[in-house]
């Protein structure tokens, strides 16, 4: 009978305890992810149809011969090339030792105390340092593990001016011994520096300026360059106390045969001629009276995209329309939250958006190129503000380049700070044009910009 019950239970079917889906973080992330769709931003004036989608700019953006950018920055980094060649004798020298010593005196003004009543924390030793680096040979300038960073390298040199107590304590911790530099403002990946500024300090009364530019130099001959060191204020900061940044976009133009074709499309760039602002403006007229369809960025199975696609859009813009653009942010007070890119476009806390730009212009201009014997068509963007948030300058390059391309109004890139969405602006500029002229700490004189 037992026999038999165990041959009963045999031939009945298992039924198994299905166990509950399990959610985990990651499985949240990769569904969000799958579901994500972007959609192109609506633009509504007249010139939607003309204006390029976001990965039209960033190919427009980047198929240029910008190694030779890259090879001027690095001569003027080694002091081979000034950017004087560049704009001819109308530039003031921006780079000169008066500038220098303008500096210099204005951070006099910081010191609290006296150098015999110095005591306490104010009897450490400050030491302003100004520095020329080429962008294309480091990771940027922050300090981060595994990269070899503009900060990095000069934190190191500067470990042999640490005080004892400051060695004492990186040994305990086990950590290298290396100083502690600030900065006036952290440039990306491939962004050069022509007169950055950091500051370092010690408690230790024998170092020298000369010292340390020495030490800096001989770590890296040829990518980075001290321009000056000279001791400063307990007080000064070279970001808190910097009252403008200046910086310099160089955008290749026409290259000749040297230049590759765009999209697959030979048409030859026009980027001087002012009439074709006025043609671009009239043909967003006509395109404005076409089906109101919304810009998508990757849906490649929209129909709408397909017929944005149809419309022939300009492939050429104007410098001087450029500079009409820029000339509508000077003496302003916006917010660039839109033209920022790595932040939270709406910032509830932190430091706030708002950018006040001083000078603001465009110019064409031909760069200086000694070893090939030939001259290289460029645009320039001279950019000065109080304060610059995350890759805002590429951005606003990029949108302005866009902008001008598609015929825009001259206010297009103050209804641009109004937009819902990061997306109204276009993928930023490669890094490569970029370079940080100088910081000022004195009152902002347009005397000084290269671009009148």
């Amino acid at each position: 009978m037992l026999k038999t019950s165990l041959q009963t239970l045999k031939s009945l079917p298992i039924v198994t305890k299905q166990q509950p889906p399990r959610f985990t973080k990651n499985s949240f992330v990769m569904e969000a992810q799958s579901e994500k769709v972007y959609a192109y931003y609506n633009h509504t004036d007249s010139c939607k149809f003309s204006r390029w989608t976001a990965r039209e700019s960033f190919e427009f953006m980047h198929a240029r011969p910008w190694q030779e950018v890259v090879d001027f920055y690095s001569k003027s980094v080694n002091g081979r090339l000034s950017l004087l060649e560049l704009f001819g004798t109308q530039a003031h020298d921006v780079h000169g030792d008066d500038k220098i010593e303008e500096v210099s005196n204005e951070t006099a003004l910081l010191e609290g105390v006296s150098n015999v009543d110095k005591s306490g924390r104010w009897a450490r030793v400050t030491f302003k340092i100004v520095l020329s680096y080429h962008g294309g040979s480091f990771d940027g300038w922050q300090k981060q593990p595994g990269l070899n960073t503009v900060q990095g390298l000069v934190e190191k040199s500067l470990g042999i001016f640490v005080d004892e107590k400051k060695a004492q304590q990186l040994k305990e911790k086990s950590k290298p011994l290396e100083g502690c530099a600030s900065v006036a403002g952290r440039t990306d990946k491939g962004v050069s520096a022509l007169q950055q500024v950091c500051s370092f300090y010690t408690w230790r009364k024998d170092v020298k300026p000369h010292e340390i530019e020495d030490a800096i130099n001989d770590v890296a001959p040829g990518k980075v360059r001290v321009v000056s060191v000279s001791e400063v204020s307990r007080a000064f900061h070279p970001n808190f106390s910097a009252k403008w940044r200046h910086y310099l976009y160089i955008f290749p133009l026409n290259d000749g045969e040297n230049r590759e074709e765009i999209e697959g499309e030979g048409d030859i760039e026009n980027f001087s001629s002012h009439e074709n602002c006025e043609k671009q403006r009239n043909e967003c007229g006509e395109l404005s009276s076409e089906e109101n369809v919304e810009n998508s960025i990757i849906s490649d199975e929209d129909e709408d995209e397909d017929e944005l696609e149809g419309a022939k859009k300009p492939r050429s813009f104007s410098v001087c329309r450029v500079n009409q653009l820029l000339q509508q942010l000077e003496g302003k007070l916006l917010s660039y939250k839109n033209f920022a890119r790595d932040t939270k476009a709406l910032r509830n806390v932190g430091p706030p958006t708002e950018c006040y730009f001083y000078h603001a212009r465009a110019t064409e201009t031909s760069l200086p190129c000694p070893d090939h014997g030939k001259e290289i068509k460029v645009m320039c963007v001279e950019l000065v503000a109080n304060r610059f948030l995350r890759k805002m300058v590429r951005v606003l390059v990029a949108t302005v380049v866009r902008e001008a391309a598609a015929g825009a109004q001259e206010d297009a890139l103050l209804k641009l700070m109004d937009a819902t969405c990061r997306r109204a602006t276009a993928p930023p500029a490669p890094p490569d044009g970029l370079c940080l002229v100088n910081v000022g700490y004195t009152e902002f004189d347009r005397r000084n910009c290269l671009i009148p």
